[in-house]
């Protein structure tokens, strides 16, 4: 079988990226084949996309939808070119339906997990925190029963842990290594069956040799050429993901909706225009409280105008005075004992400049108690 997308940029490693190599991707593609119905297949470390457009192509285009989710934006932008819907973004960031899709073509970031600025790491379990367990403790759940897993790690990645959760949750469980050998990557394969134990002689070998290939004590076999078994069966999922997009908006779309709506300056008006509307007097004289209110919040300020034409620039302003009682109350035995008592009290003062022409005092500012 010949590739569609011959690998042209890209094949390299940046922030994790470990991309499939292309007698890997074939050779595994081979051990597919495709149900009647139309199938929905994710990859949720997309990267350029080939990996699950290759595997849409593989399955019948017609039939196969390919879902994408990557991380980085230069590789989410060429994957959509190539898959029917992808999201930029982190796929802990996602909401997915869950068993939705037939096949699972997963080739996570590789690395150990690092913690935040809480301490935490957002890993579940008992064993080493690696990428590779966390993004396939989020993606399995999203598999369905009878699914196909095609899951590409180191082979040192293979602890108990994580030989223990393929065991559980796959049946026909192949391992081979990967044809490129730099990045010293074996490919898992199984079909997603309901959880069960490990008391079967089969499942106890198997184990057994996942955890040696995992400890470096036995080497996978090459992935063949021409794939010697029953092919698995990608099973049919008769409707899309009801869910398949980012909690969070993605940078272009957030930029996108700044500037169709052009945030609060078309709104102006309504939020702010009471603001330039002209006052009207009150219905009668303040009190003291009311005017310190006022003063306080600024409302008191501005160009005044008398009727008999005199022109002040008024700034209201308020401050707070302590005022002195004493109370003096005499003791049974004859004593006097004196309180005194401090209250707070809120002056109100008006600081005017006067703008009258012709006036005495033009140009002054005067203070009013």
């Amino acid at each position: 079988m010949a590739l569609m997308f011959p690998r042209l940029a890209h094949n390299f490693v940046k922030n994790g990226y470990f991309p499939t190599d292309e007698p890997t991707l074939e050779r595994a593609l081979s051990a597919l084949a495709p149900a009647n119905g139309p199938m929905s297949i994710l990859d949720p470390c997309a990267g350029e996309g080939v990996a699950i457009a290759e595997a849409a192509h593989a399955l019948g285009r017609r039939q196969a939808r390919a879902f994408a989710v990557e991380y980085d934006a230069e590789r989410a932008h060429h994957a959509r070119g190539l898959v029917d819907h992808c999201i930029h973004g982190d796929l802990m960031d996602t909401i997915i339906s869950r068993q939705s899709f037939g096949l699972l073509w997963l080739n996570p970031p590789y690395g150990d997990l690092s913690k935040d600025a809480n301490g935490n790491i957002g890993y579940q379990g008992q064993g080493r925190a690696r990428l590779e367990k966390l993004f396939y403790q989020r993606a399995l759940p999203l598999l369905q029963y009878g699914g196909v897993l095609i899951f590409i790690v180191p082979f040192y990645v293979l602890d108990a842990e994580l030989v223990g959760w393929l065991t559980r949750h796959f049946a026909d469980l192949r391992i081979y290594r990967a044809v490129e050998t730099q990045f010293r990557q074996i490919v898992v394969f199984g079909r997603r069956v309901r959880q069960r134990d490990q008391a079967t002689e089969s499942v106890k070998a198997t184990r057994g040799l996942l955890l040696q290939i995992g400890q470096g004590d036995a080497e996978a076999e090459e992935l063949p050429q021409d794939w010697p078994f029953s092919p698995y069966v990608v099973p049919a999922s008769p409707a899309e993901p009801e869910h398949f997009y980012r909690v969070t908006m993605e940078p272009q779309q957030f930029a996108d909706e700044v500037g169709r709506l052009q945030g609060l300056w078309p709104m102006l008006d309504t939020h702010l225009g009471a603001a330039q509307q002209s006052l009207r007097p009150p219905a009668r004289a303040l009190s003291h409280w009311h005017l310190a209110l006022a003063l306080a919040a600024g409302a008191i300020s501005g160009v005044v105008r008398s009727k008999g034409g005199r022109i002040l620039v008024v700034k209201g302003d308020t401050h707070k005075e302590k005022t002195l009682h004493t109370e003096y109350t005499e003791r049974d035995d004859g004593s006097v004992a004196e309180t005194r008592i401090l209250t707070d009290k809120f002056v109100p003062v008006i600081r005017a400049w006067d703008m009258t022409p012709g006036s005495a005092t033009r140009g002054e500012v005067l203070t009013i108690r």
